[in-house]
């Protein structure tokens, strides 16, 4: 399960910023996930929870937000939501597009405790 490697990545991100503020320990970490980006969330939030023990994010919840997933159509300019298996132009039918969000694994957030 990659989810796990993730968590611990993101962890080791997480602890990085709770040092350089300080801090007793972590109350929350929140992440902005698109649907391109090779993660499943319900095995995320799982491994979460394994992989923030003896950490100072033990005890931390995590919080997801889903990215939508937008293209830029190269052919007409449209900028429009898409899904993850037709990313075609909705507006004018091209597959030429750009991805614009869908596929980031983001560390948005840390709520720290002081």
């Amino acid at each position: 399960m990659h989810e796990l490697a993730v968590c611990q990545a993101l962890l080791r991100q997480v602890e990085a910023v709770a040092a350089e503020k300080q801090a007793r320990g972590v109350e929350a970490v929140r992440v902005r996930i698109g649907p391109l980006a090779g993660v499943e969330v319900a095995l995320l939030e799982e491994a979460y929870l394994v992989a923030r023990e003896g950490t100072c994010a033990a005890g931390s919840r995590l919080i997801v937000e889903h990215a939508p997933l937008e293209v830029s159509c190269t052919a007409c300019g449209a900028r429009s939501a898409a899904e993850p298996a037709r990313l075609r132009c909705p507006r004018c039918g091209s597959p030429d597009t750009r991805l614009l969000s869908g596929d980031e694994l983001l560390l948005v957030s840390v709520n720290l405790v002081f």
